[in-house]
């Protein structure tokens, strides 16, 4: 029997760390096609590293400032060693207590070797927006009050935020995009105007559900002076324009894989946000809704 070769064995550890850290990627990532699953695969890995940092419930600002910097740091000039130095001083000291997470810390020297074996055009567009939304984390994490805890004091800011956690990961998979499919070139300017808002729709319904989670966590994303209307209205308007940026993907003649990738995103935060502006914050949608949806977007990518 041949054996397996390092790429496949490093392809399924990613992808169980996928699996480990992610609900909605772990599905929609698998559908899309060759290499550009692998670089989105990796892509995921190292933004939810940021968001490890970002996220932490038990360092204090300075230390998860000084981790992203490390981690911008690493990408900018990939060092394995280091990496895996500090991946395991990372989890070694717990930013978060998920075990997902903290392995995935652990193993960031192992993401960079998957990252540094990518094509350099596709390397250069993840290191790039990945160093984006780190720094920009990294400001939102200064604004933590002497509580400890952040508040978003205005919608505008709130969309800041959005832009980038979530924003910038829509530029990002618009770039890969249209390095893997030349033919979507003639929707560039479409899917590069739409791409930030496909990114803040995915996020605003996220912070809607979790609104009272994250402030127990310390966390006030909803500003105090916006109306829940208000905010429940911009997401629909914003996963209106996710769906156009789905359908220039399909009038541009990209992959079925792609389309599906980000059609079902969509429609898990319009049917999440359905139940949430029901319900409340919290509330979530049934396994069986979600695997109806799968099959759905499924259906409707041949």
């Amino acid at each position: 029997m041949m054996a397996e070769s390092e790429p496949t064995r490093g392809m399924e550890d990613l992808d169980r760390l996928l699996r480990d850290t992610s609900r909605t990627f772990a599905l929609a990532i698998p559908l899309l096609p060759g290499e550009l699953r692998r670089s989105v695969t990796v892509a995921y890995l190292l933004f939810r590293i940021a968001d490890t940092f970002e996220d932490s419930d038990s360092w204090s600002p300075d230390e998860r400032i000084i981790a992203l910097s490390e981690f911008a740091e690493l990408l900018r000039h990939i060092d394995i060693d280091k990496a895996n130095l500090l991946g395991r001083d990372w989890a070694t000291r717990s930013p978060v207590h998920h075990a997902g997470y903290l392995e995935l810390l652990e193993r960031t020297g192992q993401v960079l070797e998957a990252l540094a074996e990518l094509p350099e055009p596709v390397r250069e567009r993840i290191v790039h927006h990945t160093c984006r939304t780190a720094d920009r984390m990294a400001v939102f994490v200064r604004q933590t009050g002497s509580d400890g805890q952040l508040r978003l004091g205005s919608v505008a800011e709130l969309r800041d935020y959005c832009y980038a956690v979530a924003g910038i990961v829509g530029e990002m998979l618009t770039d890969l995009y249209l390095l893997e499919c030349p033919g979507l070139e003639t929707r560039a300017g479409d899917l590069r105007r739409w791409a930030p808002l496909f990114g803040e729709a995915l996020q605003l319904v996220n912070i809607l559900r979790d609104a009272s989670a994250d402030g127990l966590e310390g966390r006030s994303y909803v500003p105090a002076r916006s109306n829940r209307a208000e905010l429940f209205a911009l997401a629909h308007a914003d996963l209106g324009v996710a769906r156009e940026y789905t359908d220039a993907l399909r009038a541009g003649g990209a992959p079925s894989g792609v389309i599906a990738f980000n059609a079902l995103p969509v429609e898990l935060a319009e049917a999440t946000l359905e139940v949430v502006e029901r319900e409340g914050p919290g509330a979530k949608i049934s396994r069986e809704a979600v695997g109806e949806i799968l099959m759905r977007v499924l259906g409707s990518c041949p």
